[in-house]
């Protein structure tokens, strides 16, 4: 048999289904595949599973998920004993500057407790970084979050921060209501691609003003937008943090009337003792930098 096929099946088993096996699964894979995978299966073992409409597992399928399932839905705890036994590692994804800026501050203490800790870390976009977590390829991530978690993903809420416009410090702008005040924006507007939370949070902003104003500059990272801004490229979007503004050729414009951006840590099943350290290390360290944002 498959090993592969035989996972695909404890999936179907375990959600009563074949489309909502595919919602549910850790990693990507398109229903036809499971499908037809689903079909050498049977063909392999020469008889029904399951019936599609509606679904019902058979006899023999029954059978076969009483002796797959414990194997499946035991392979994350034994992962995480054998990782605990070697070096603790621990996989965070997030965005370029919190790892830059506010990691150290969350790890010394849990490298004091923890002193043979590796650490594994992957900067990215929101929807990398959620990729990455479904792939079980980071453990953590902390990024920003917009309605419904995916699947299975576990969510803690840390910190609401509020939108801010990045212009140079040469510009004559003392607010933004200055620009929603002018019939045409003319300055380039440099941002997150367009999917990303922060973008969409700040053009439903304008939405509600009435104001038109489209992306002209994709940038990468906050950082980037920083560094257009300061080149003179246009005005950007980013995030009102004194860390986000490092630099002296820029300063921020709040931006009071605009919905926060929500940064919450996002992971898969019960926390290991490593991993539950980390958030709580995490919160604490929030409850430290922005407590008047901090979510409860």
């Amino acid at each position: 048999m498959n090993i592969h096929h035989l996972e695909l099946f404890y999936y179907v088993a375990r959600h009563g289904g074949i489309s909502r096996a595919v919602r549910n699964m850790p990693y990507g894979i398109q229903q036809p595949a499971v499908s037809s995978q689903m079909l050498l299966l049977e063909q392999d073992l020469g008889t029904r599973l399951f019936e599609r409409q509606p679904f019902q597992l058979s006899r023999e399928g029954e059978e076969l998920y009483a002796f797959v399932r414990p194997f499946f839905e035991g392979l994350d705890g034994v992962a995480a004993r054998l990782r605990q036994r070697s070096a603790p590692l621990l996989r965070l994804g997030a965005a370029e500057f919190v790892l830059r800026d506010y990691l150290p501050a969350v790890m010394a203490p849990l490298q004091a407790r923890h002193p043979g800790l590796q650490l594994g870390l992957r900067s990215g976009l929101t929807p990398e970084l959620v990729t990455a977590l479904q792939e079980r390829a980071i453990d953590l991530a902390l990024t920003p979050l917009e309605g419904k978690p995916p699947a299975r993903v576990r969510v803690q809420r840390l910190v609401r921060l509020p939108l801010a416009l990045l212009v140079p410090k040469a510009s004559k702008l003392k607010s933004a209501a200055e620009l929603w005040k002018r019939d045409r924006i003319t300055e380039p507007l440099i941002g997150l691609p367009e999917q990303e939370n922060i973008s969409r949070i700040f053009q439903r902003g304008l939405k509600r003003l009435w104001v038109d104003w489209p992306l002209a500059i994709e940038a990468s990272s906050l950082d980037l937008i920083g560094q257009y801004v300061a080149n003179g490229y246009g005005i950007g979007v980013t995030l009102n943090t004194p860390e986000v503004a490092r630099s002296a050729a820029v300063r921020l414009l709040p931006l009071p009337d605009f919905e926060p951006v929500e940064i919450a840590a996002m992971w898969f099943g019960e926390p290991t003792p490593l991993l539950q350290t980390m958030l709580e290390e995490t919160q604490r360290f929030v409850a430290r930098q922005w407590p008047q944002w901090q979510c409860h």
